[in-house]
């Protein structure tokens, strides 16, 4: 009976959905009437986005106006939205190229404008245009880097859309565990319910996910769950890819006569939208299951559509053009590469130099220890003084060395600390040129009378200040770690919170070492046990210890992904434990260990 009304209910929402009449006009004329109005571009914007679902066309030539509004306003971070948002509207069309062409250009204007948050969000919706070009490996080039910005941010995490392309593009490089683990995590993790096309799209994933294990029942339960809250928010794109999933599962069941009634449905509404992808999708699945009852006339007639479709979306003017894209991104990346590769060159020819010169410097050192040593076996009864000069001279160049030594395991940090340091600073930066637009706001409100928005905008001001001391607070404690493990220490003991001190190097270590490898990810795990009180030692030497282990486990694991690029999850564990007067700490990894 469910299942009845469920059927019942689809085509009723279909039918109604098909007699909307948006007036996208008078939207768009509304928004001329007072240029430069931010907040009104951004409600306009926030329209668009709500009804591409549906509508992609209409909010295609949305997001254009407001790219054209926000280049005329030089308002670089309203013209990006409008760029991500206008690629999604582009790729729901099919129009692939456009779609790539409006991302890249949205990651440039987010990267030059140092927009963290908006970066990120760019680089997965690259990545999902690489997965739908069955580029998986490129897709998750721009997808991994979009889920380690998505878990800086702070608040609720907002990188469940990534997750479940990582997961993707993992299911289709054939490795189903990786895949359900990251597909597992975008759903659990999912925490807005604002973006209700979000959650149709984690549940059509954690079906498919069911679905290629064959555990077909509960595949169609999150595909049925997908449908009912697709027609709840009138999500006719994501409504369409979950009835054409139900379709495959009848199909793959061999039910045919319920793998057409749902495979029709997914076509008609693909084709109201009108998205010529999920179009072909449907029409070949209808091609095969009328195939299967031998229908020739309809299986000929959907043969015909596919191939048509094909054509619209693959044909060889838009292949062209694609891969002329793909080739100039290419091209921008090998001269991104290239520049890196340079610059790590001079930085190598620059220590060279440093090191050809310290090496000058003690063996002049020595030449003149030895000199002096000379004299002094001539000048034995005359020369005591200078020669206990001499030899101060010496002790103090052996402290040196023996500080130098401890300054090389600091050189390994910087990169990771240059890293730590510019997150914070990137927040601070961002918050307070956020903060100097409300001030501006708020000068013009409270010329205007307007004592509610002043309000507001105070509260908002002040919420920005508290996170500008915070990030700051943060960059001011890692400067002071770096000082601390640069010094050559006292050996006096000091109180030390163990639990952040582990945290502190695990992190420093972490990117210092990805510094070095680029490609090079590992999954870290913490079990901090927070009832460990102050600890006495001496916190220059438990650092060194602590970093050399780190290094060791992340040196571990990167071998070994080497030895096995597919199917293994580098990761390294720490977990610190009160015990019976003293505090047990355990670094493990999953890597090759001793041989």
């Amino acid at each position: 009976m469910k299942f009845f009304l469920l059927l019942v209910f689809t085509q009723a929402f279909t039918t109604a959905n098909y007699g909307r009449d948006i007036n996208i006009d008078s939207l768009i004329s509304h928004i001329e009437e007072s240029p430069g109005d931010t907040a009104s571009i951004n409600r306009l914007l926030q329209y668009s986005n709500g009804i591409a679902f549906s509508d992609p066309a209409s909010a295609l030539r949305i997001d254009l106006k407001v790219i054209e509004m926000a280049r005329t306003m030089h308002n670089a971070r309203l013209e990006a939205g409008g760029l991500n948002s206008a690629g999604e509207d582009n790729h729901f069309l099919g129009n692939y190229t456009e779609a790539l062409k409006m991302q890249f250009e949205a990651l440039k204007i987010n990267r030059n404008s140092k927009d963290v948050i908006g970066e990120g969000e760019t680089l997965g919706f690259i990545g999902v245009l690489y997965n739908e070009l069955s580029e998986y490996r490129q897709a998750l080039e721009y997808l991994i880097p979009s889920d380690s910005i998505c878990q800086k941010i702070p608040g609720p995490y907002k990188g469940c859309f990534v997750l479940a392309n990582i997961g993707d593009a993992y299911n289709s490089l054939n490795m189903p565990d990786s895949a359900l683990y990251y597909i597992r995590e975008s759903y659990f993790k999912f925490a807005n319910p604002g973006r209700s096309h979000l959650r149709s799209y984690l549940l059509e994933h954690m079906g498919g996910i069911y679905a290629q294990f064959g555990k077909t029942d509960s595949a169609l339960f999150f595909f049925r769950s997908a449908v009912l809250n697709s027609l709840m928010t009138r999500d006719q794109l994501n409504l369409s890819i979950s009835l054409k999933k139900i379709a495959d599962v009848y199909t793959t069941r061999g039910i045919y006569d319920s793998g057409l009634h749902y495979a029709h449905q997914a076509f008609d509404i693909a084709q109201s939208i009108p998205s010529d992808l999920h179009m072909l999708r449907a029409a070949d699945l209808l091609s095969v299951l009328y195939s299967k009852t031998h229908k020739t006339d309809s299986v000929l007639f959907y043969l015909r559509t596919v191939l048509a479709m094909k054509d619209s979306l693959y044909g060889p003017d838009k292949y062209r053009k694609l891969q002329i894209l793909l080739l100039d991104e290419q091209q921008s990346q090998n001269s991104i590469r290239q520049k890196e590769q340079e610059f790590r060159n001079r930085i190598k020819y620059i220590l060279l130099v440093v090191v050809l010169a310290i090496f000058l410097l003690l063996a002049f050192i020595f030449w003149r220890a030895n000199r002096l040593k000379q004299k002094a076996n001539i000048l034995l009864g005359n020369q005591k003084n200078k020669i206990e000069e001499t030899l101060a001279e010496l002790k103090s160049t052996q402290s040196q060395l023996i500080q130098s030594e401890k300054m090389a395991s600091l050189g390994e940090l910087t990169a990771g600390i240059a890293h730590e340091i510019q997150n914070p600073m990137n927040f601070v930066n961002n918050f307070s040129e956020v903060n100097a637009e409300l001030i501006e706001e708020l000068e013009k409100e409270a010329a205007a009378g307007n004592m509610s928005e002043v309000k507001s905008l105070a509260k908002d001001i002040r919420e920005n200040e508290e996170k500008i001391i915070h990030h700051g607070k943060r960059a001011d404690a890692i400067v002071k770690a770096m000082l601390q493990h640069s010094q050559s220490g006292s050996g006096k003991k000091e109180p030390v919170d163990i639990n952040n001190m582990a945290g502190e190097y695990l992190s420093l270590a972490s990117h210092g070492f990805r510094a070095k490898e680029k490609l090079f990810n590992a999954t870290i795990r913490t079990d901090f046990d927070k009832t460990i009180g102050p600890v006495h030692l001496v916190p220059q030497d438990m650092g060194r210890v602590l970093l050399n282990l780190y290094n060791n486990a992340f040196y571990a694991v990167s071998e070994k992904k080497r030895q096995i690029p597919d199917g293994y999850e580098p990761t390294v564990f720490v977990r610190t434990k009160q015990l019976t007067g003293k505090i047990e700490i355990r670094i493990r990894d999953n890597g090759n260990g001793i041989r």
